[in-house]
């Protein structure tokens, strides 16, 4: 790299710094910024990686580390990814309806934060939004699409990658497909459509973001309750017990939640469906997004559930079940 496009790399960076609507990624990239000046190369190479390109959204939607710059996740990627979809979404609505568009998150750091930013970016697109109450399964969110027509899905999550890195998936319904299709994360065409459709040098300061004004839906616990109505719904077609007789009646299971979103749905799920003797993997059973006891947060990995077939030799467990993170894929396991 010679001498100007440094000097143009510098200053792309600095005009980030100089928007960047999160103080920590903005710090993060000014105390990057001042290194290169002092002749830190690594601190360089950083930069350089950082704003490389862009990150390509498609069918898994975003996934990337956390940070600041056009590579990472970050508050600026999160709004302008929002405005392309609002701007998706009006294109098929074509002024004849409001479309409606329902927001989860899991509990991974930021996840929170971005899922409001998009509930103020698809307000502000005078759309009816409807914000997760905390941090739930990716299934949840799925269903919810389905649950109340809305024509697209976000979820914040990063699903089994590692703690630093965080995500956005899409799903569609309502009157932008079919049945066969709402409910369901984007495929092509629609991935392209709305990838056309993110300006990546849009300035924040140009993109709306109403402070309010969405609807944030039922609580756990509360009357409404958006898991309590996602569990009702899902009990019908678990292949349950169907009298004591029933030898899965005594079932000894193990759960893990891999310290991700899915622990409480799916323990409840099990126990309403008539399976008792439930065991949960303690040390993985509240969100953490540090993930302390796995060295990646993929049931699949080697080692991820050590500490579940551990619990399973110790209580005799007959099956055990591990979810990712966020609690949209498992691994199934006899002991």
């Amino acid at each position: 790299m010679n001498h100007t496009q440094k000097i143009q790399l510098l200053d792309a960076a600095g005009k980030w710094a100089a928007q960047d609507p999160d103080p920590e990624t903005q710090a993060e990239l000014q105390q990057l910024i001042e290194r290169v000046t002092q002749g830190d190369a690594r601190a360089f190479d950083d930069i350089a990686d950082r704003f490389s390109g862009v990150l390509e959204f498609g069918t898994a939607g975003l996934r990337a580390e956390l940070g600041a710059g056009p590579m990472r996740m970050n508050r600026v990627v999160v709004m302008r990814t929002a405005a392309g979809i609002a701007r998706f979404l009006s294109e098929k609505a074509a002024g004849q309806y409001t479309p409606k568009v329902v927001i989860g998150f899991d509990a991974r750091f930021n996840s929170d934060i971005f899922a409001q930013d998009s509930a103020g970016v698809f307000t502000a697109a005078g759309f009816d939004v409807l914000l997760m109450p905390s941090p739930l399964p990716t299934p949840v969110l799925a269903w919810a699409v389905r649950e109340f027509s809305a024509e697209a899905g976000v979820m914040v999550t990063a699903s089994h990658n590692p703690p630093r890195d965080n995500g956005y998936k899409v799903y569609v319904g309502g009157r932008i497909t079919d049945d066969s299709g709402r409910g369901a994360q984007i495929v092509s065409p629609i991935d392209a459509q709305i990838a056309g459709l993110i300006d990546h040098r849009q300035p924040v300061a140009q993109i709306e973001r109403a402070a309010s004004g969405w609807e944030v839906l039922p609580a756990p616990g509360t009357a409404g309750d958006i898991e309590a109505a996602y569990l009702a719904a899902i009990n019908p077609v678990i292949a349950a017990p169907k009298s004591e007789a029933d030898p899965r009646k005594n079932l000894r299971v193990v759960v893990s939640a891999m310290h991700g979103v899915g622990g409480h749905t799916m323990k409840q799920a099990l126990l309403n469906a008539g399976f008792s003797d439930i065991h949960m993997v303690a040390e993985q059973e509240q969100p953490d997004p540090l993930f302390p006891t796995v060295a990646f947060p993929n049931p699949e990995e080697p080692g991820a559930i050590d500490l579940s077939l551990k619990l399973a030799r110790t209580v005799d467990a007959d099956l055990v079940i591990a979810n990712d993170p966020d609690a949209d894929r498992l691994r199934r396991r006899d002991p």
